[in-house]
């Protein structure tokens, strides 16, 4: 009965392995390009210019950094080595506040800012000054439940991450409704199907990047609206992980010059890039409190000479790393 039993353990623990090497064959990619350097950080928990409680979203602009300051309800601009500039906005629920700003992107010089608690996208110039909102709350098109990421077309359609909705919407400008993608409401793991997206962006091809949070997966999309690929795990179904290309909740997407596509890996306290189809090249940072880590990596934003600023959402800084 004993060698019966050894044989059983044995056999079922060279099954395990065999498991363990298929996927990290198959699942769990190396390197495949240059890291980066840590450069410095900026920021402390408070309300004071160059304070942040909770920065959530990031966009850069001609040597600038947009910085959404989400508790306190404003967008803090700071230059390249962290010099606080300006405020735009501040905490509210008025025509030209912010409730909880979020991922944000800069489009026509214009700032185009998720205001999660407003249920808006808010748009301002890049001098601060209010433009005007899209959308309200609700769960009809157009309408929108807590927005986490917003990505502008060059004819001014206005993709929007509808945090609650569950989909990614398609707005013309003046926030009329064109088409979705997901079910209202309705969480699902398949091509297709979002579990809580927190951010949206475009490719200058026209190819839309949906970071879908909680199906710790990108799902991309060509401009035709069509489903292309998705990674993430293992089938990019909810799998969540440590390794190189897994996810543990996916808050923010941007694109260096050459295309590459730069993911804020939340609960992994990292920044991950890949090639648009979506093949690991490297990852930034590792979880703590010193220089070069992070505690919960929410955001992300690449200037056009390659240097990466991400938002250390508890540590309450900003880090900016350059390509070694």
């Amino acid at each position: 009965m004993g060698k019966i039993l050894l044989k059983i353990l044995g056999g079922f623990t060279i099954f395990l392995l065999l498991i363990v090497a298929i996927t990290w064959l198959f699942w769990i990619p190396s390197a495949s390009g240059p890291g980066y350097v840590f450069v410095k950080a900026w920021g402390e928990k408070g309300s004071a210019p160059g304070q942040f409680n909770d920065p959530t979203g990031l966009a850069v602009h001609k040597g600038e950094v947009f910085v959404s300051d989400a508790r306190n309800g404003r967008v803090q601009v700071f230059d390249f080595d962290g010099k606080f500039k300006r405020q735009i906005s501040s905490k509210g629920d008025g025509r030209d506040q912010l409730g909880r700003p979020m991922n944000m992107v800069i489009a026509g010089n214009e700032l185009y800012v998720a205001d999660y608690w407003n249920d808006r996208i808010q748009v301002f110039g890049l001098d601060g000054i209010y433009k005007r909102s899209i959308g309200k709350a609700g769960k009809g098109p157009g309408e929108l439940g807590s927005p986490g990421g917003v990505a502008v077309a060059p004819n001014g359609d206005v993709f929007v991450a509808d945090f609650y909705g569950q989909r990614v919407q398609q707005l013309r400008a003046d926030g009329s409704f064109v088409r979705q993608w997901g079910k209202t409401g309705k969480i699902g793991f398949m091509a297709g199907e979002f579990n809580y997206p927190t951010d949206v962006a475009l490719a200058l091809d026209g190819t839309l990047f949906m970071a879908d949070g909680y199906n710790d997966r990108i799902q991309v999309f060509g401009a035709d609206g069509q489903f292309l690929r998705k990674w993430g795990g293992p089938w990019a179904i909810n799998i969540f992980g440590p390794f190189n290309g897994w996810f543990a909740t996916v808050t923010s997407i941007d694109f260096d010059k050459q295309g590459n596509v730069f993911v804020a890996d939340f609960y992994n306290n990292r920044i991950q890039k890949f090639m648009p189809d979506g093949t690991f090249l490297t990852s930034i940072g590792k979880r703590g409190k010193g220089p070069g880590q992070f505690d919960k990596a929410i955001a992300v934003a690449v200037a056009d000479d390659g240097t990466v600023f991400a938002a250390d959402f508890r540590n309450n800084r900003i880090q900016k790393w350059r390509p070694e």
